[in-house]
């Protein structure tokens, strides 16, 4: 069982904040409006692998859940929009309770197995998994103590 007082960087193996992760309806005009307030040029705007490819799980069961991302490399934190589609998702069941706005914070990590495992033995259950073109993701539910739910990404090496 982890000691209650274990930091953030004993369970993660880090307390670099990497990315923030913002839900919105509107990702388009979302992302006109950050790139006009930094005066930068929009990103794309792209859709997530298909499920087969994603591996898409949402509390535990397989999920055709797609988003549509735009990022913005902001120094050394990136800015993540998100569009969910409709399908069941942790993206979607938060932008329905919560709206618009922020819904994650993200730490790249090692050993996201053990990870996610050790969260889990501090009651932050795994919400929502996949893998990515270069890695994998948890979003892990970390809202009733900490507010915001905690996203660990692991890059391939």
């Amino acid at each position: 069982m982890p000691n209650q007082t274990q930091s953030p960087a004993s369970i993660l193996g880090t307390n670099v904040i990497t990315q923030i992760g913002i839900l919105v309806h509107d990702i388009e005009k979302t992302a006109q409006a950050y790139a006009d307030f930094f005066g930068v040029e929009k990103p794309p705007c792209n859709w997530t692998d298909r499920a087969d490819i994603a591996q898409t799980e949402y509390r535990g069961k397989p999920s055709e859940a797609r988003a549509m991302l735009a990022f913005f490399d902001m120094g050394s934190l990136q800015l993540e929009l998100i569009q969910p589609d409709e399908k069941p998702s942790t993206w979607r069941e938060y932008l329905d309770e919560h709206g618009e706005g922020p819904h994650h914070i993200a730490f790249v990590v090692e050993g996201m197995k053990e990870k996610v495992m050790l969260m889990e033995g501090q009651n932050m259950s795994l919400l929502q998994k996949g893998e990515y073109t270069g890695g994998r993701y948890a979003y892990m539910d970390t809202f009733k103590d900490l507010k915001i739910i905690f996203e660990l990404l692991e890059n391939d090496k």
